[in-house]
C-alpha cells in the first residue's frame, strides 16, 4: 500500500497503513497536513519524522519578505499544517501530543507533534476530516444567502478552541469601515512594486506544472488569459481597479470576520494558524466557503485602525470572507516527497 501519493489530493483514506510502522503512518497522515492552506499558497512547510514524532519546521527560503517581513503569515501557514496533521491523527484513532517550540535556539523548529495513545474519534473528529479534501479557498463572489447565527458562533468556537479569537462584524457600519479599510490596503500595495514583483512570482497559468502558487483558475481567470497575469501584476498599478473589485466582494460576502490574538509574537502566530484551520474546516463542514481579505493587516499603518473595529486590544491577525460558494479546483500542492527532510532541516540551511 502507498504511504505517500505524488499529488497529496488524491491521498486515499483506506490506505491507511493500520500495521505499518510508527514512520510510516507519520508520513501517510503528512499527505492531509500538506492540503493547509498558506499564503499566496507558498507552502512555508517543512517536516522530519523520528521515531513517533513529527518535527514541524518553517521553510523560510519560502518567505514573503514585502507581504510579510516578519514571518508572520508564514508561521500561520504552518500552523495549520499543524492542525491538519492533528485533525488526521484524530481520526485514525490516535492523540496527538503537541510541544510548540520546543528549543528557542532553534527559531526554525515549530512543534514536536507525536502520535500518542489510542482513542475513539467523536463523529466531529470525522467530520473536521472529511473537510479537509474538500476546503477550497473561494476567491469568486459567494451566493447572497444568510448564514444562519449558529454557523457563525460555531466557528467563533472552533477559533476559541485553539487560544485565538474571532470576531465576526455584525454591526453594519464596522462592516462598511472594514470594506473601505480593504480598499485602501489594496490602492497602497498596488503602487508598491516590490509588493507587485513578489505577487507575481507566485501566480502561475492555467497549465502551469508547478506544486505551489496561485493558477489563474482559482481566481476565475480563462486558461488565455492566465498566462498574461504574472506580466500584468508586475507591470501596472492596479491598486484602483483591484480597490473596486474588492470593495465589491467584500460587501456582497453574507459574513466578514477578523481573527485576532492575545499576544503578537510566534507563539501566537502559530495558534492563530491552527484556529484559522479548525475555523475553514468547521465551516467547510456547514457547507460554507471562505477566503481572505488581509490587505489592511499586511499593511502595517492600517493593521491599528482594523483593531479600532472590534474595540479590543487584541491583535488582528487575518480578514476573512464567508458565505456559500460553488465548488472549485483545488489549488496545487506539493508532494510530501519535497517537504521531508532527512537531517535537521535548520542545520541544512546553516
Amino acid at each position: 500500500m502507498p504511504v505517500l501519493v505524488e499529488d497529496p489530493w488524491d491521498v486515499l483514506e483506506y490506505d491507511f497503513p493500520r500495521t505499518g510502522t510508527r514512520s510510516e503512518q507519520l508520513k501517510f497522515l503528512l499527505n492531509y497536513a500538506v492540503l493547509a492552506p498558506s499564503g499566496h499558497n507558498s507552502q512555508p512547510w517543512r517536516f522530519k519524522i523520528s521515531g513517533d514524532e513529527v518535527e514541524l519546521y518553517a521553510d523560510r527560503t519560502r518567505a514573503l519578505p514585502v507581504v510579510d517581513p516578519d514571518d508572520r503569515e508564514l508561521i500561520m501557514s504552518c500552523g495549520a499544517a499543524l492542525l491538519h496533521l492533528r485533525v488526521a491523527m484524530r481520526h485514525f484513532g490516535y492523540k496527538s501530543i503537541v510541544r510548540a517550540f520546543p528549543d528557542f535556539s532553534e527559531p526554525d523548529l515549530l512543534a514536536f507533534i507525536r502520535l500518542g495513545s489510542r482513542h475513539e474519534p467523536s463523529s466531529m473528529d470525522h467530520r473536521l476530516f472529511d473537510a479537509i479534501k474538500e476546503r477550497r479557498t473561494n476567491r469568486l463572489p459567494f451566493a447572497q444567502r444568510r448564514v444562519p447565527e449558529p454557523d457563525l458562533q460555531a466557528c467563533e468556537t472552533a477559533v476559541q478552541d485553539e487560544g485565538a479569537h474571532l470576531h465576526v462584524l455584525r454591526d453594519v457600519h464596522a462592516r462598511e469601515a472594514l470594506v473601505d479599510l480593504i480598499a485602501e490596503g489594496d490602492r497602497i500595495q498596488g503602487r508598491d512594486k516590490r509588493f507587485r514583483r513578489e505577487l507575481a512570482a507566485w501566480i502561475h497559468p492555467n497549465r502551469s506544472k508547478s506544486h505551489d502558487g496561485i493558477p489563474g483558475y482559482a481566481q476565475g481567470v480563462s486558461t488565455v488569459l492566465s498566462y498574461a497575469g504574472p506580466f500584468v501584476i508586475r507591470t501596472f498599478d492596479w491598486g484602483e481597479g483591484r480597490a473596486a473589485h474588492d470593495r465589491q466582494l467584500a460587501q456582497g460576502s453574507p459574513a466578514l470576520m477578523i481573527l485576532t490574538t492575545r499576544m503578537d509574537n510566534p507563539i501566537a502566530w502559530l495558534e492563530a494558524g491552527q484556529g484559522l484551520a479548525r475555523l475553514l474546516l468547521a465551516a467547510q463542514d456547514a457547507g460554507l466557503s471562505a477566503s481572505f481579505l488581509n490587505q489592511p493587516i499586511e499593511v502595517p499603518r492600517l493593521r491599528p485602525r482594523v483593531a479600532e473595529l472590534i474595540d479590543s486590544t487584541d491583535h488582528p491577525q487575518l480578514i476573512l470572507r464567508m458565505g456559500y460558494g460553488k465548488r472549485l479546483r483545488p489549488t496545487p500542492r506539493r508532494p510530501v516527497r519535497e517537504v521531508l527532510s532527512t537531517s535537521s532541516f535548520s542545520m541544512m540551511y546553516r
